[in-house]
């Protein structure tokens, strides 16, 4: 495996590799890789001739009370995961390498970005889409692989393909868990021993939803008033985010009656944990996965 940090330098490598007809495929990450990580990287190698994985700790997506400073790093613990997965780059750039000066262009797709997490982080997803934007602008990827656990961020990425014609593929990834149902995540590391035991409220949030859903709940405020009220037994957890929406479009919805995600953003002590899960009425319904407006059977979603 290789290691990059000047963009000249792997643009170069990858430009001689595509004109020999070698395929692409980008993995963006921000390090302190875990297995859902790794599953990214396990659909990335067997669609591609060539891998490459991002380690970037981007600061446009960090408001200034976050964690952009203890945010968990450990480069050399990553680059052997990476060595060992058979990943051929890895691209670890500076932040003097990909903002040498500051930004004065960004891309921001508001009306998703604001929405959901983007309502209590505000300019999060600007600095998502600038940075992904820029990373394809990089790599120039046939395809990229991206987590469920960030549905947000999936729906946003996609549309920002779609509106700016990028000739990248978007491929979404289910959510790989621990064996208690918490979303494996980077942030996961924060949390202590006892809002560890305590963060198993928010899968368990999830499987509520499906339950009363599958009952006949067909009212998503009601729903949401449920959940609330659910993920209040936890007294570490303190939901921000609890929210029913049009699965394809993040809009809210009125009724049940086609495909919706439960998104949950819940802070355990101070570590914030994302979670959603798409829920479908079965009576009324498919049931498809939906990101972005399109889904297919399975476990597997492209767009």
């Amino acid at each position: 495996m290789r290691v990059f940090s000047s963009i000249d330098e792997l643009r170069h490598t990858l430009d001689a590799l595509r004109r020999q007809g070698r395929t692409v495929g980008l993995v963006p990450t921000m390090g302190y890789l875990h297995a859902g990580h790794m599953e990214l990287v396990s659909r990335a190698r067997a669609e591609n001739d060539i891998v490459v994985v991002s380690i970037f700790v981007n600061p446009l997506q960090f408001g200034p009370a976050e964690d952009l400073s203890k945010y968990p790093r450990d480069l050399e613990r990553d680059a052997t995961m990476l060595r060992q997965a058979g990943v051929n780059f890895l691209f670890s750039p500076g932040v003097e390498d990909m903002y040498p000066r500051p930004m004065l262009a960004v891309v921001d797709v508001p009306d998703l970005g604001r929405e959901l997490e983007g309502a209590v982080r505000p300019g999060h997803f600007a600095g998502v889409a600038t940075v992904v934007c820029k990373l394809f602008n990089i790599v120039q990827p046939q395809t990229a692989y991206f987590g469920e656990k960030d549905y947000q961020q999936v729906v946003i990425i996609k549309r920002m393909v779609d509106d700016l014609a990028v000739p990248v593929r978007v491929i979404s990834v289910p959510t790989v868990r621990d064996s208690d149902g918490l979303a494996l995540s980077s942030r996961n590391v924060y949390l202590s021993e006892a809002e560890r035991r305590a963060a198993v409220i928010v899968p368990q949030t999830l499987d509520e939803a499906e339950r009363l859903v599958a009952g006949g709940l067909a009212d998503p405020a009601e729903l949401e008033a449920r959940l609330t009220a659910f993920l209040s037994r936890e007294s570490l957890a303190k939901p921000e985010v609890v929210a029913v929406r049009d699965a394809s479009t993040l809009q809210p919805v009125t009724s049940i009656a086609e495909p919706v995600v439960v998104a949950l953003f819940v802070r355990v002590g101070s570590t914030r944990l994302l979670d959603n899960r798409v829920v479908v009425d079965n009576r009324v319904a498919g049931s498809n996965r939906v990101i972005g407006g399109r889904g297919l059977p399975g476990k597997g979603v492209t767009r």
